[in-house]
């Protein structure tokens, strides 16, 4: 009768990327076959150890070490969020609609009401191609310059990789962003343009 093997990993098996290299223990010769964090500023950084010593390092490792009990309770409440500001419920919630939600994916369109702003008809002078960069970034139409440049601004900023940790869903959406920012604003620059020759 045949056997079939089990290639599935194991929970303490070593990890498959470990480098080929000792413990990072002094003293230790063993094969370091097992990451751990260095700290929590550096958790994509790693110490490698054996078994016996990365389950010592687990056992004394805490992460909130040398913080208070009240950053402690803020470091928490900010995870609870994802690190987003946030606001009481209800606060914000009479100057929200659909559209005030970033949705790159249009995974809400269906639960839209028409036009740019809920209850708001569309515009018969907004082109149809500026309507999903106008989504997009949560924007009305008509557009002035200097509000598209406020508003790029705000989620450029907001949603920069660099202020998310080097998070890459971050760094899609900024490409949306900046998409939709450069389509409208070529859009307006055109426009100014057309307006200026027309008067001239």
């Amino acid at each position: 009768m045949m056997t079939r093997k089990n290639t599935r990993h194991r929970a303490f098996d070593p990890d498959p990327d470990a480098p080929a290299r000792c413990c990072d223990m002094a003293g230790c010769d063993e094969n370091a076959g097992y990451r751990a964090p260095k700290s929590r500023d550096a958790l994509n950084e790693y110490f490698w150890f054996c078994l016996p010593h990365v389950r010592e390092y687990n056992a004394r490792w805490d992460y909130y070490k040398g913080m208070s009990p009240g950053q402690i309770e803020a470091h928490i409440r900010d995870d609870v969020s994802w690190n987003r500001p946030s606001w009481r419920l209800g606060q914000r919630a009479s100057r929200l609609g659909p559209d005030d939600f970033i949705d790159p994916m249009d995974l809400m369109d269906g639960a839209r009401r028409p036009g740019p702003r809920a209850g708001t008809p569309a515009r018969p002078d907004m082109p149809e191609a500026l309507r999903q960069p106008l989504d997009m970034l949560g924007l009305d139409w008509p557009l002035s310059m200097d509000e598209l440049k406020m508003r790029y601004k705000d989620l450029a900023r907001r949603h920069h990789p660099d202020a998310n940790g080097g998070d890459r869903q971050s760094e899609e959406l900024l490409k949306s962003i900046n998409v939709a920012y450069t389509t409208l604003r070529a859009h307006l620059a055109s426009a100014r343009e057309a307006d200026l020759e027309r008067t001239a």
